[in-house]
């Protein structure tokens, strides 16, 4: 029965439905998540611009971390699909116990990471001790408490995959409006707790992840009957493991190259000032209240990508792809015009100074003219590694962050006019859109076209 609900689902629900149901409740969590990351700098600005740059400078380290828990859960969450869309169940069981093994392995990483390289990673950005000594607090914490973090992104793309979205925006949204409650109380000392800085922001990081696990595992335990959780399918297998890197390596090596993109951003800004570099860690939290939708919107388009895949079924993955896009663009254009009309505002949040606003208002209005062109181009990678094809996805990013991006900014930095900088971001994004339409072209003639075609050894 269970089976039959889910080709129902994701093999015959209307295109526009099925990504409506899919998507909403990601893209609210996302917006939560987003939200959380806005109220986390929120406080820490009100400490000092040297606690706000401590916790925008640890970005680099962090993104790693959740790129690699994203990364393995999109492998996971592809394989899983279409393996559920080919009627494979015993294949699902061992892409999900894989899984949570893998996100087991990644967090032991993690924690070495969290004991061993913080503090040099600071002062390879800084010489401002300030900032290096709360930076080296809050990443530690970060690193070495992550294990909640890993599993509560697996367990997440686990339900996603199984269509079971409405638990993933619960455990995501609990676990992020701990870290809101917890964020003030920690950070300020409120009620019977001491005041802890910075290192309060870490703690609550953490709570709120290890709460988003726990409710995440128990939500897959209770509800996503279509898997089966046993011993047996813990157990590493390299050839499941294969197939989820091979499409989970290039979105992590994806994410690793958005770390060194932001730690050599960092660089360049420090030039000039250290409120720039404050400058480009607010962007970063304000651009995700834009940027989350839409990856929430992706979370609900590749599992069924990948399942009609699996089912050759080529209309409803163009029927999708289509949607995906419109809403992304459309999505895209709202922040832009926001970030256009309101940058002054936006900073306010943030207890911006007048330099902090001198500075941030031009960037925020360069930056933000390529949205539209970057929700086209999250859309189409994530398609990509729906279909089992992330090199292209990890080709696109490589050129956009490393290939045009810093050396474009490096180059305006010579000039020794700080508002040129900030022009590299849609100069980049325009490269990698033109990318994305000729590989969209590529990939709908080698890949999607043919699945019209009958099998070998059918009529």
């Amino acid at each position: 029965m269970s089976e039959q609900i889910r080709e129902n689902k994701m093999g015959v629900m209307p295109v526009g439905r099925l990504l409506l149901t899919m998507s909403l409740p990601m893209m609210i969590s996302m917006l939560v998540q987003a939200l959380y990351n806005v109220v986390d700098s929120y406080f820490v600005a009100q400490l000092s611009q040297d606690a706000l740059n401590a916790v925008g400078m640890s970005f680099p380290i962090q993104n790693l971390m959740i790129g690699v828990a994203v990364g393995t859960g999109v492998g996971v969450n592809a394989l899983l699909s279409r393996s559920l869309g080919e009627k494979n169940f015993e294949a699902a069981n061992e892409a999900a116990g894989n899984g949570l093994f893998l996100a087991f392995v990644s967090a032991l990483a993690a924690i070495v990471v969290g004991l061993l390289v913080p503090r040099y990673f600071f002062l390879a950005q800084t010489d401002i001790e300030a900032i290096v000594e709360q930076g080296t607090a809050y990443l530690t914490i970060c690193c070495t408490w992550s294990m909640g973090l890993f599993i509560a992104i697996m367990c997440e793309r686990l339900l996603q995959s199984t269509g079971k979205t409405v638990y993933t925006m619960i455990a995501q949204g609990v676990g992020a409006l701990t870290n809101i409650i917890m964020d003030p109380i920690l950070i300020f000392g409120l009620g019977p707790f001491p005041a802890m800085g910075v290192v309060g922001a870490a703690v609550a990081t953490v709570a709120g992840q290890i709460v988003g696990a726990i409710l995440g595992i128990i939500f897959n335990l209770a509800v996503n009957r279509e898997l089966t959780f046993h011993f047996r399918y813990l157990l590493p297998k390299a050839r499941v493991i294969g197939r989820i890197y091979s499409v989970g390596v290039p979105t992590i090596v994806m994410n690793s190259i958005g770390s060194v993109m932001v730690f050599g951003i960092n660089k360049i800004l420090m030039g000039f000032t250290d409120t720039a570099t404050a400058v480009f860690g607010i962007y970063f939290k304000l651009q995700s209240f834009i940027f989350m939708p839409v990856f929430g919107l992706n979370n609900g388009m590749v599992p069924i990508i990948a399942y009609n895949y699996g089912a050759r079924n080529r209309e409803r993955i163009l029927q999708t792809r289509r949607l995906a896009i419109i809403t992304a663009v459309c999505v895209m254009l709202a922040g832009m015009m926001v970030a256009e009309l309101l940058p002054a505002q936006l900073l306010g949040i943030f207890e911006a100074s007048d330099e902090m606003l001198a500075i941030g208002v031009p960037a925020l209005r360069t930056i933000c003219t390529c949205f539209v062109f970057a929700g086209f181009g999250i859309v189409s990678s994530s398609t990509f590694q729906a279909l089992g094809h992330g090199v292209l996805s990890l080709l696109i990013s490589i050129v956009r962050q490393l290939v045009v991006l810093l050396p474009v900014a490096f180059l305006l930095s010579l000039t020794g006019r700080l508002e040129l900088v900030w022009l590299a971001f849609p100069i980049a994004e325009i490269a990698a859109t033109i990318m994305c339409i000729c590989l969209n072209h590529k990939i709908r003639r080698e890949v999607i076209d043919p699945l019209d075609e009958p099998l070998p050894g059918q009529a």
